[in-house]
């Protein structure tokens, strides 16, 4: 009877490790890079290609190389908002599909780095108009933009690529600074959100909501993506985790210190808030901490330093947009 008592256990217990270990492997297939997906994918037909390569270009804004976390990044958009998760597939598709017809390099199509920045000029539009959510004349300047963006991308890659630097975000930069100048709060198909908002040379409030700037942190990886709701931040979050439990770390850490440093530099409590504070740090602790350097007690101070940069940018989404190229320098 003990014997048989015993072997039983040992045979559950063989179980458990087997199932343990089917589950760590599954879990190890879906995150990385998931190249042995683009194996797979070789013979299928072009539509599933382009799900991927798109999928692909939405984690390719927040650094991660990842289909499946494209996938949960864009759940979170649409979670957010709707509106702003379909001006987001837009813009995704029209500038892949610009890479494919214009012939761009298969490989970079592939990995999503035609993308992304149509991703964020499609997603930035959305956020500056005032014309509010389902505003169907927004579409045209979100697929002009968006394909422009794969232009400026091979256009500026060719530049760069003799001083070994990335082309990153500056198409999306060039894009929407173009579209706000040639745009205004007045304008009567495009209008747009005043750059400066209403009482922002208004005193700041003296009173501090501590668990709101906590709630900030996450907030600044959402807003990455132009998402201030807590759920679907925290499901982007979740998204880096998968691709990298590092980065992820590193996102936290950036955003936080960006929050931080916002607080010592008496900005206004509504961009503690909301995490746009925070998003910037979290871009170039991500970028350098856990992306281009190997990790080090120098490159930790480096990264950390960021957050101060990204504070005392007028345009913050622009700091990354040189960040990227200093931290290539700085690594050679």
């Amino acid at each position: 009877m003990w014997i048989e008592t015993k072997t039983e256990v040992e045979k559950a217990s063989r179980t458990r490790a087997s199932f343990s270990r089917r589950v760590l492997n599954g879990l190890l297939l879906c995150s990385g890079d998931m190249e042995h997906l683009d194996k797979y994918m070789k013979d299928k037909s072009f539509v599933l290609q382009l799900v991927v390569c798109g999928l692909r270009a939405v984690a390719r804004v927040i650094l991660a190389n990842n289909p499946l976390s494209g996938g949960l990044i864009l759940a979170a958009l649409y979670w957010a908002s709707p509106w702003q998760g379909l001006l987001g597939t837009l813009g995704v598709l029209a500038s892949t599909l610009t890479a494919v017809i214009t012939g761009q390099d298969s490989a970079e199509v592939a990995g999503g780095l035609h993308g992304f920045n149509g991703m964020l000029v499609s997603l930035l539009m959305g956020e500056f108009s005032s014309a509010g959510d389902w505003y169907w004349w927004l579409l045209l300047p979100v697929f002009l933009g968006s394909a422009t963006c794969v232009f400026l991308f091979s256009g500026l890659s060719s530049f760069l690529d003799r001083w070994d630097l990335p082309a990153a975000v500056f198409p999306f930069n060039i894009i929407i600074i173009l579209y706000l100048l040639c745009t205004g709060p007045e304008h009567p198909y495009f209008p747009h959100h005043s750059v400066k908002p209403p009482g922002a040379l208004e005193p700041n409030a003296t009173e501090l909501i501590a668990l709101q700037v906590i709630r900030g942190i996450p907030l600044g990886v959402g807003q990455i993506f132009a998402c201030g709701d807590l759920g679907p931040s925290l499901l982007i979050l979740g998204a880096v985790f998968l691709y990298s439990p590092l980065l992820a770390v590193h996102a936290l850490l950036g955003s936080a210190v960006g929050t931080l440093t916002g607080l010592s530099m008496a900005v206004r409590h509504e961009s503690l808030y909301s995490g746009l504070s925070g998003f910037n740090g979290a871009l170039g602790c991500m970028t350098v901490g856990g992306l281009f350097f190997t990790f080090s007690l120098w490159t930790h101070l480096f990264y950390l330093n960021m957050p101060l940069e990204g504070n005392k940018t007028i345009i913050t989404s622009l700091n990354i947009s040189f960040l990227l190229p200093l931290s290539m320098v700085l690594k050679h």
